[in-house]
């Protein structure tokens, strides 16, 4: 089902942007380290560094193929390697124990590995962005079984993913079609289309996260812009608008602006980080009465 779609506008009034570190190189995922600062993956460098919450800069990782997605659980800071680079296999999973800097390698040979989410039950999501073809979709894999299942969700072109306010759905999006979709976890074959970004041309959806009150925050690589999405209405507007990396003549590959958002404590309260290809980490606070708090079940 393709619910009715909203009218697009500006919803930026109010929102504030400021940069907390530049100069990092390609970016293309982030995760909050829980203490203030983030891990963010270095695409063209392949490269992981660390930012603290004093805006310096550590180098965690180097030597990677084209990592890409990051997720962090105690310890263990997961990632992917071989977004973009991989159409015929050779991207992996792996795992970073942060206390020893060992790296060990949960799953070789994947097809172009994107986006990752760890689920309410510790198992991985991972989005396979396997363009232009055969697609892919998102797999699974279970750290305490190896238990892997391929396609798990034979969706096609998916980037980012984010989990559900009640946990028993995920959110990913069609870069292709700028589309958001929801899919329920026990019926990961029967995605739903929650949303169409009608935003220019192409906005080449990239990552997204979704916060309690089920509003999915979405970054349009290709048009630069932040928005706001209601998954409920199908409704959209844009936070944050032209993050396009100059000079920017199309077609060009992407990414080429913003590639990935996350939701992170903010002093009291929440904000919304972001990355983008030209080496920044930004924060956008939102207006004061707007409540940025994620699903419980990632507290």
């Amino acid at each position: 089902m393709t619910v009715a779609q909203g009218q697009s506008h500006s919803c930026a009034d109010g929102w504030q942007a400021d940069v907390l570190a530049a100069d990092l190189g390609a970016l293309e995922n982030l995760e909050y380290d829980g203490a203030g600062g983030f891990y963010v993956s270095g695409l063209l460098r392949g490269e992981i560094l660390h930012v603290d919450a004093a805006g310096t800069v550590t180098l965690v990782l180097s030597g990677l193929d084209h990592p890409a997605g990051l997720r962090l659980s105690g310890d263990t800071l997961y990632f992917v390697t071989g977004d973009g680079s991989t159409p015929n296999g050779g991207g992996t999973l792996r795992a970073l124990d942060l206390p020893t800097g060992t790296v060990t390698i949960l799953l070789p040979d994947l097809v172009q590995p994107n986006g990752l989410l760890l689920l309410p039950d510790g198992d991985l999501l991972i989005s396979q962005l396997s363009v232009p073809w055969p697609p892919v979709g998102i797999s699974r894999y279970r750290p305490s079984t190896g238990e892997f299942t391929l396609a798990w969700s034979p969706v096609h072109r998916p980037n980012g993913l984010a989990a559900s306010p009640d946990g028993r759905s995920i959110y990913t999006d069609d870069i292709a079609l700028s589309q958001v979709l929801r899919i329920p976890l026990d019926a990961p074959d029967e995605p739903e289309v929650v949303a169409t970004v009608t935003d220019g041309f192409l906005p080449v959806l990239d990552d997204l996260d979704v916060s309690a009150d089920g509003t999915a925050y979405v970054i349009g690589d290709y048009s630069g812009n932040v928005y706001r999405v209601d998954t409920t209405t199908g409704s959209w507007c844009t936070i944050a608008t032209g993050w396009t990396t100059p000079p920017t003549p199309l077609p060009s590959p992407p990414p080429i602006g913003p590639t990935s958002a996350r939701l992170a404590p903010d002093g009291p309260s929440w904000s919304l980080y972001v990355t983008s290809i030209d080496g920044t980490l930004r924060r956008l606070r939102p207006p004061p009465t707007l409540d940025l708090s994620p699903p419980t079940h990632q507290l």
